[in-house]
Parts: structure tokens; sequence; C-alpha cells
């Protein structure tokens, strides 16, 4: 019994300098990257994140919260571009910057949002949008269609100065969701109004902190992101797999 004890013991004490050996390497390893990286390009050198990548030799480099890049061991080398994963076609630079753009639906500021409600309501839907975008007005059109849903709208005027002052006017009508719906859908002006409207310069701090670079911007209650204008039978087929 003696002799496996100390077995057991030298074991355990082989594990963990096992375990030191290999967390003393990848902390140099990281040292390296962020030193020659750093020195040798000027953009690089508050880097975020280093790790290692699916694949072997090949580390990824985080940098402004979501830009990715790759390097060496050696940081010698720099690729900026898609990792592709060829067994199981999956894009995993795209998989790695949608995690890190996620943004979690109940976490949302709906206070600074008006909401459009539909048959019951109980589907959930956020959407970000500028009131210049013909491809917001196209998408508002077509979001006509879909049925039992709740939409919470964030204005986000990040296209014109007009782009603001049309907001502000729809903000601060009586019935917002209708002052909406006359301008994208109807191509009705919102009359000229003032009220207070820190809730929309809210929004472009929101949308810039999660990289939202573009109008529309659909968020779904299972954190689903979609950027772009999409027909109302995809729209459908977010909210289904958004409940299940």
């Amino acid at each position: 019994m003696a002799i496996d004890w100390m077995k057991m013991k030298l074991i355990k004490i082989a594990l963990i300098a096992a375990i030191t050996v290999a967390t003393l390497s990848a902390t140099a390893q990281e040292a390296t990257i962020r030193k020659n990286l750093g020195e040798r390009i000027p953009q690089l050198q508050k880097i975020d994140e280093v790790s290692k990548s699916a694949m072997p030799g090949l580390f990824e480099i985080r940098v402004n919260g979501t830009e990715i890049f790759y390097t060496d061991v050696e940081g010698n080398f720099l690729l900026q571009g898609h990792l592709i994963d060829t067994k199981q076609r999956r894009n995993l630079t795209e998989e790695r910057v949608d995690k890190l753009t996620a943004i979690s639906f109940d976490a949302l500021p709906f206070k600074d949002a008006f909401t459009i409600v539909r048959g019951n309501g109980k589907r959930k839907l956020a959407v970000f949008e500028d009131p210049n975008c013909g491809y917001c007005k196209r998408f508002e059109r077509d979001l006509q269609k879909v049925d039992n849903v709740t939409i919470s709208m964030f204005l986000y005027p990040i296209l014109s100065a007009d782009s603001n002052e049309k907001s502000k006017h729809i903000w601060c009508a009586k019935d917002k969701a209708k002052a909406w719906q006359d301008w994208m859908v109807r191509d009705k002006p919102a009359t000229v109004a003032s009220c207070d409207t820190a809730a929309i310069e809210r929004n472009t701090e929101v949308g810039r902190k999660h990289k939202i670079t573009g109008t529309p911007t659909l968020i779904f209650a299972d954190g689903t992101r979609i950027p772009g204008a999409i027909a109302a039978a995809q729209v459908e087929k977010y909210l289904v797999d958004a409940t299940n």
C-alpha cells in the first residue's frame, strides 16, 4: 500500500510539473507574439487576446474588440482572412466574429425603442433602422406580412444629418409607431416636433459598441443577428427558430 501511495504521489507531482511547463510555454509564446507584432506593426501594439486557433501552429490575434488576424508562434507572419474547417465545412473566423458581436436580446435598452405589435405579439424582434435607408423601406413594407410579433424599433440614424432630423421627428411624435410606418411604408413625413431625443444618441452608442455598421440590422430573441434586409419568409423562419 505504501508503494502504491508513493507511485500516486509521484504521478501527481509529474502531472503538476507538466501542466506548469505547458502553462509557462503558452505564456512565453503569447509574450513573444505580442512583443514582435507590437514592435513591427504599430496598429498591433494593443492586442486584446492571443489564443491558439484550430489549425496547429496558427494563433488567433484579436484587436479592437472583434477584428481577427492570424500569426505564427513567433509573430513573423500575419494573415487576415477566413479560416475554414474543410472537414466540417465551417467558417471558423465567421463563427468567432459572430460570437464576439453577439447581442443579448434581453440586455437591449428597450426604453430607447418604440414597439409595433401585430396579432398576439408573442414573438419578439428588435430592429435597428435609419429612416433614410432604402433597404429599410423595402424591408418594412415586406415586414407587414409578418403577424403575431412585437417589434422593438431602435432609431439608428447613421447615414446622414437628415437621418438624425427625421429620427427626432418620429421619436417626438405622439404615436411613434404610426409616424414610423407612415414614413417607411407610405412615404408620409412625420410632423416636425421636438422633445428629449437623448434615446437616439444612446442608440447610436449601443450600435457602435456592438459594431452595427449597416441598416437594417435584425436581432431575434435567441440572440441571432442578421445584417441587411431579408424577406418576410426568412423573418418567419428566424422567429420560429428563436422560439424553439
